[in-house]
């Protein structure tokens, strides 16, 4: 018995307190005489907005299938002290009234010997809570005499028509931002391309009018590395199809340098490539046949031969073959 006097306890303890907060509607009022009366009446439904436990707004409430007609009535402070046992004492101006809670959504509250239902108006709350506190706080709130409170029409059709209005307000929003992403990508990729095409033409004309004596000096450098003990080692090396270190892949940077001086620094500046792509370049340069280039990047061939392909295309915006890329990486580096 003890445990279960206890277990209540804990039960009780754990319950979230009671809060009034929200939108009411009477639904009857039993007076002493025994008398009920039902609502909604024909003068509207009476209505309770309560904002926490500490203020509570009255007001008539008109609901038809095109429209919601809000007339303020008052407002005024209120109190509520649990007492426990699903009982409260309700003070509205200091005025006690007691008052039960039936059930999550229903209370009674006595005064003077009548006792009011109300019951909680969840689908008013969602659907118009916005509106009736906007009436409220334009007329109770604020101050306004009852010469200046009006009926409020609140029109479902209008509600729909402002729905419509900044559903479009947003759509139109977000078209034009759409146009601005899209025309500034556009633009971003005009100046990219323009200045790929400076940088090609570059490359080009340093190419075509490379002195004699300077294309003799190239060619003596070229094919004094290209006959040595060291660059016959690098291929048996890379023929083996063993992953090179990193040391090795700056080793080998370093050496293209030497070379070709403008090399990787032409090459980088053409477009942002990734790891295996520059890779993929500095093989080609060296000379390196596909077959080994696909065996010391762990990649097959025709992966190594849709890179090149790729990278001829993005560098000069068409279509071109693997071999063409080739060509213009063994062009390039003066």
């Amino acid at each position: 018995m003890a445990g279960m006097l206890l277990a209540d306890c804990s039960m009780r303890e754990k319950r979230p307190p009671f809060s009034l907060k929200g939108v009411w509607v009477m639904k009857q009022v039993v007076v002493p005489q025994g008398y009920v009366y039902e609502y909604p009446a024909d003068e509207g439904t009476w209505m309770r907005l309560y904002e926490g436990d500490s203020m509570m707004y009255e007001f008539r409430l008109t609901l038809t299938e095109q429209a919601l007609v809000v007339k303020p009535e008052s407002k005024c402070g209120v109190t509520l002290i649990d007492k426990g046992h699903d009982e409260h004492l309700y003070l509205e101006e200091e005025d006690p009234r007691p008052l039960i809670v039936m059930n999550d959504t229903t209370i009674t509250i006595q005064r003077m010997g009548r006792v009011s239902t109300w019951q909680r108006a969840e689908n008013i709350e969602r659907e118009w809570g916005t509106e009736i506190r906007a009436i409220i706080e334009r007329d109770l709130v604020n101050g306004a005499t009852s010469d200046d409170m009006h009926n409020y029409v609140l029109s479902a059709k209008e509600r729909e028509q402002a729905d419509i209005i900044h559903k479009l307000i947003y759509a139109i929003i977000g078209v034009f931002a759409l146009v601005i992403i899209i025309a500034q990508i556009a633009l971003a990729n005009r100046k990219a391309k323009r200045r790929l095409q400076l940088q090609l033409q570059q490359i080009h004309e340093e190419h075509d009018e490379r002195p004699q004596p300077v294309r003799q000096a190239i060619e003596s450098v070229e094919s004094t590395y290209f006959s040595s003990d060291e660059y016959h080692t690098l291929q048996k090396r890379l023929s083996t199809g063993i992953r090179l270190k990193d040391e090795e892949w700056s080793e080998m940077e370093t050496q293209l340098k030497k070379i070709y001086p403008g090399f990787t620094s032409q090459l980088r500046n053409l477009y942002p490539m990734s790891e295996l792509e520059y890779q993929t370049c500095l093989l080609i340069k060296l000379r390196i046949v596909p077959r080994d280039i696909a065996a010391v990047m762990s990649r097959d061939m025709s992966t190594i031969s849709t890179v090149r392909s790729r990278l001829y295309q993005k560098v000069f915006g068409k279509k071109g073959g693997s071999k063409e890329w080739d060509d213009f990486v063994l062009s390039i580096g003066a």
